[in-house]
């Protein structure tokens, strides 16, 4: 039988909490699980928004505008959290086209879920032509939007752009250990 002996918690955030989890694996061993979890939980509706916003303006490329997402406030429904973190973020205004079941992200990880929201913009309305972010206190927001046909390539081109920042990094992380170690400790 496999269930939960205890949890214990390691560092808590206004967002999130780190636990360790002791449990009884179904071979009659124990065995220990870190995991992040939401202090904000919300068990019936899901605990974030991530949007899919289709910016449609006529005469011009359909584009998505790229990485929208937020919390779902108490009381409130997946739906009515990605319109308000649109607007938000974006300055847009849109419609609900498409709400996902909530799902976990990160499975492994965390118990967190996730609602994936595609939201129709229609970019020829009076309120979508300039639109203006509204971000909260300590929030910082650059509207990038990318044509649907050009998405994937941009996405692979940040992408490598992440990957040459983190083997910069792991670099200078080890190069910097290597030399501050005295040399009878270097491996």
């Amino acid at each position: 039988k496999h269930y939960i002996i205890s949890e214990e918690l390691i560092a808590e955030g206004k967002w999130v909490k780190l636990e360790k989890t002791t449990y009884m694996a179904p071979i009659g061993k124990t065995g220990t699980w870190d995991s992040v979890k939401h202090t904000t939980r919300k068990e019936q509706t899901g605990d974030d928004v991530a949007l899919i916003p289709v910016l449609q303006r006529t005469r011009h490329y359909e584009c998505i505008v790229l990485f929208p997402a937020g919390v779902i406030d108490d009381g409130e429904t997946p739906g009515a959290a990605a319109l308000w973190e649109l607007e938000e973020e974006t300055g847009y205004k849109g419609d609900i086209a498409e709400c996902s079941p909530a799902v976990c992200m990160d499975p492994g990880s965390s118990n967190c879920t996730t609602h994936i929201v595609t939201v129709i913009i229609n970019g020829d309305d009076a309120e979508n032509v300039r639109p203006k972010p509204k971000p909260g206190d300590g929030e910082f927001v650059e509207v990038i939007s990318s044509p649907k046909n050009d998405l994937l390539q941009r996405l692979n081109t940040l992408l490598k752009l992440l990957i040459s920042l983190r083997s910069f990094w792991a670099e200078t992380i080890r190069f910097s250990r290597y030399r501050i170690m005295s040399p009878a400790n270097r491996v």
